[in-house]
């Protein structure tokens, strides 16, 4: 059974006090503290630019579920539900897998989720939280990226981004994979693999600066090249403005759409434009307020439905 790798369902979280997270901060590099607009208008920006983005989608035909979040607990990172949980679909049929969280209030977004997910008709759910009391943790699509159609994920080790999480899922999911470190330009590992790399169906974007290890950047650009992609490298300065952060999506015509931040596609030069856009229709919302304070990117606001 040939697999998807693509999905045109995404669920998306509508924030209600999107806010700097101090719980997550220690390693994120991509966060910045900003406050020009204050609390209200911080919010206010984030509620406009997540809007947006939804209506951009939905004009582009992906269908688009959008989940509002409350109040209480406060989970500022609530727009960015990747991490907290996946979904698949083999010949087995259709798999949720719940995710081990580095912040406590990042476990409080998982489990505001956890009831709607959970009443989805899944065949499977693979609840890898336990982890948490071993302080292991595996945040999700932000930690893995995943290509579908030969079930195999990368990762690069982090605090957030366990090797025995990773084999653990793997097993359970059917799975292989392949691990590597990544750093930024000061040394410090990257915290989640979709900053630095993308694998869509034909195409992927990974940032080989990032790897300081020889043996290991030689194998993930044999792995990648031997399963048909085509590599398109990018730099420390492009990952900084969030072109490592993407997917690749269908709509509900059967077009291949690649999902990025408008600040990610001006980041990319002519070449690199070209490429990607041979195999997909490029489509960037701006989003700059969601991606300097909470240090994420468009991907990250997306959770593939398949």
């Amino acid at each position: 059974m040939m697999l998807n790798q693509t999905t045109s369902h995404l669920l998306m979280v509508r924030p209600v006090r999107f806010a700097f997270n101090e719980e997550t901060a220690g390693n994120n590099a991509f966060q910045q503290r900003s406050d020009e607009a204050g609390e209200n208008g911080l919010q206010q920006q984030a509620l406009k630019e997540f809007d947006d983005y939804v209506a951009l989608l939905r004009q582009n035909g992906v269908r688009v579920t959008v989940v509002d979040d409350t109040p209480y607990p406060f989970t500022p990172d609530s727009i960015f539900p990747n991490n907290c949980f996946s979904t698949h679909l083999d010949d087995k049929g259709r798999t949720l897998v719940l995710y081990p969280m580095f912040a406590p209030n990042r476990r409080d977004e998982r489990e505001k989720l956890r009831p709607l997910l959970v009443e989805m008709p899944f065949d499977k759910v693979v609840d890898l939280t336990h982890w948490e009391n071993d302080a292991h943790f595996l945040e999700g699509t932000g930690s893995l990226i995943l290509d579908r159609q030969r079930h195999m994920a990368y990762a690069c080790r982090s605090p957030r981004t366990h090797e025995e999480v990773v084999a653990d899922w793997a097993q359970q999911l059917g799975y292989d994979y392949f691990l590597f470190d990544s750093t930024d330009d000061n040394g410090t590992p990257v915290y989640h693999t979709n900053v630095v790399m993308h694998v869509g169906i034909d195409v992927a974007v990974v940032c080989l600066d990032s790897i300081r290890d020889d043996h290991q950047r030689a194998e993930l650009v044999r792995r990648l090249a031997d399963s048909g992609k085509e590599v398109v490298p990018i730099t420390q300065a492009q990952v900084r403005q969030f072109a490592g952060n993407m997917l690749e999506v269908s709509n509900i015509h059967g077009e291949q759409l690649l999902v990025m931040s408008d600040t990610a596609r001006q980041s990319l030069t002519p070449s690199q434009f070209d490429t990607l856009s041979r195999h997909t229709r490029i489509v960037a919302p701006p989003i700059h307020a969601i991606e300097t304070v909470g240090g994420g990117s468009a991907r990250c606001m997306i959770a593939e439905i398949f």
